[in-house]
């Protein structure tokens, strides 16, 4: 039996209740998942942190592509609780994006049931807390999406598959931490990196998290769940073939260490061509002057006995412009078959018109004294009502207000906020040009969801139109995050085609909880279920629209 056919088979039996396939449909996955307080000792100390079915990290979905994905989720917690799930794109189906401006939280004591469907998707990608400041003691895991059986791989069937979560980590409650925030202090530095929830101490006693047969291959899945910190990663002895970002396949160069920014995740393949021992993976943090914290994880090829890896860790990169040519170097991979989701045909997006310029400009303002984080000027605050239910529900005017910030902020702009939802109107199916502009000495990384788009340039200084000229229009990576670098843009493409709204956020949390994150509205003028699915009757409802009448339902088809 090929492997991709068992993997295939043996797709969510871990963390599932059931697979059932529904004639006529595509295959569901049931999952129940209870949350729950716990204790660990990631760095040596007990603490409290956040659980999945007892697991931590939380358990991987491991599903193909245009699989129904069920997941009810018991909230245990003593606080409100929604989950995200980064990267999967919810075609016309924004009600179960799992952030504040499109869901009610899932109240103490009560659970919830996510439904959606992985709709034209392959790739690496992550689910996470997105309620106060959760994701920092737990609650995240891996998502990966299988290509289907008829669909060719640009590379052999890998012995294993493999998810590896890293992250930088605070020794204190995210009670704790989110206190910090609201009384107007930064979180300060991470005082350790984790791989899979854990730090090899090197003593002899340490646990292998993975193992390898000598002469195979292995795929690992590399994601940044972190807080505030790019973590680079590799593994002692091997080199790394990159096959995979975020849903696309990419040129497959080796490289002997990544620069993982946060949000992010990468498919590398790895041959164990090395002797039969133990050997150190690792993870260390990035453009923190003069601060290291280190992160190792154990790789044991099988038939080892066990003796320590060696102490000598490959040593990490220094500087941000070794990353920027990192960055450079990823390429998309033309030639390679894969599940596409843009049929408006964007995949040739260097030869379509652009519609729509937007300059995004991210800035750390003190207000009443207090740290806020802001975008074009504007510090976004969630309300009681989700901003979807009030669009849905036709009583925006008591929520929000569409549009208000301009496309290409004044000079300035970063220098005052207003604390407000920031919600842009955006046309459906318009192919529109967004660029971040980080005037900041600090890295940044920034994820929206409901899509992928293409990162097609990114340079130091200021942008003007006259950078376009040095823009990668034929082979930039299609993904869900992107880094800017310090004092620096990055532009990103994409086709407004998917109906909802969504998150645009910084992927750096103090800075997503303090504000910097807005809304994109994407209306379909039909009003059509061609476009955008009805809001579910399973949908929780808080705010100002509990109790009112349902709107009348989408039609057509």
């Amino acid at each position: 039996m090929g492997r991709r056919l068992m993997i295939c088979m043996m797709l969510g039996l871990l963390a599932t209740e059931a697979i059932v396939s529904v004639q006529g449909e595509d295959p569901y996955l049931f999952f129940t998942w209870n949350v729950t307080y716990g204790t660990r000792s990631p760095l040596g100390l007990p603490q409290q942190v956040i659980l999945i079915n007892d697991q931590f990290p939380g358990p991987k979905i491991n599903s193909t592509s245009n699989n129904n994905i069920v997941v009810n989720v018991f909230n245990n917690l003593d606080e409100p609780f929604l989950i995200t799930w980064s990267g999967v794109q919810q075609r016309k189906n924004s009600w179960e994006d799992g952030v504040l401006g499109t869901n009610c939280p899932i109240a103490p004591g009560t659970n919830f049931t996510y439904h959606f469907q992985v709709k034209d998707q392959i790739g690496s990608f992550l689910y996470y807390p997105s309620t106060a400041v959760h994701r920092a003691v737990g609650g995240f895991g891996g998502i990966g999406i299988n290509s289907r059986l008829l669909i060719p791989v640009p590379y052999p069937d890998p012995e294993d598959d493999y998810t590896v979560i890293i992250n930088d980590w605070y020794p204190k409650s995210h009670a704790t931490l989110k206190n910090f925030l609201d009384s107007g202090r930064s979180l300060g530095k991470p005082e350790g990196v984790l791989i899979n929830g854990q730090n090899a101490k090197g003593d002899g006693h340490d646990e292998p998290l993975f193992t390898m047969m000598p002469g195979k291959t292995y795929k690992y899945r590399i994601c940044n769940v972190g807080m505030k910190t790019t973590l680079n990663f590799r593994i002692q002895g091997h080199s790394m073939k990159l096959v995979e970002m975020e849903g696309s396949h990419v040129l497959q160069n080796y490289y002997q260490s990544l620069d993982v920014h946060l949000g992010q995740c990468m498919a590398v393949l790895v041959k164990a061509d090395q002797s039969v021992k133990d050997y150190y993976m690792v993870a260390s943090t990035r453009f923190t002057k003069g601060y290291l914290r280190v992160g190792k994880g154990i790789i044991r090829y099988q038939g080892s006995n066990g003796v320590v890896p060696s102490a000598q860790i490959p040593d990490a990169p220094v500087g941000w412009a070794w990353s920027l040519n990192q960055f450079r170097s990823f390429r998309w991979n033309l030639t390679a078959s894969a599940a596409r989701p843009n049929p408006q045909g964007s995949y040739h997006y260097g030869q379509i018109e652009i519609t729509r310029t937007i300059k995004l400009v991210n800035s750390a303002v003190r207000v009443g004294g207090k740290l806020r984080y802001a975008i074009n000027g504007v510090s976004h605050v969630d309300g009681s009502t989700p901003l979807k239910l009030a669009e849905y529900f036709g009583i925006t005017d008591k929520v929000f207000k569409y549009d208000t910030i301009q496309d290409m902020p004044a000079a300035g702009v970063d220098a005052h906020i207003v604390m407000q939802p920031n919600v842009l109107n955006m046309t459906f199916r318009n192919f529109v040009e967004i660029v971040f502009e980080n005037h900041e000495k600090s890295i940044q990384s920034w994820h929206l969801d409901g899509y992928a788009f293409f990162v097609v340039g990114s340079e130091p200084g200021t942008w003007t139109p006259e950078k376009r000229k040095n823009y990668n229009l034929l082979d930039a990576v299609s993904r869900t995050t992107l880094q800017v670098y310090p004092k620096s843009w990055t532009t990103i493409m994409l086709t407004f085609d998917n109906a909802g709204m969504w998150n645009i956020r910084s992927e750096m949390w103090e800075r997503t909880y303090l504000g910097q994150q807005m809304y994109v509205s994407v209306l379909s003028p039909e009003r059509s279920l061609r476009d955008e699915y009805n809001m579910p009757d399973s949908a929780l409802l808080c705010g100002l629209v509990k109790g009112l009448p349902k709107p009348a339902p989408y039609t057509g088809a």
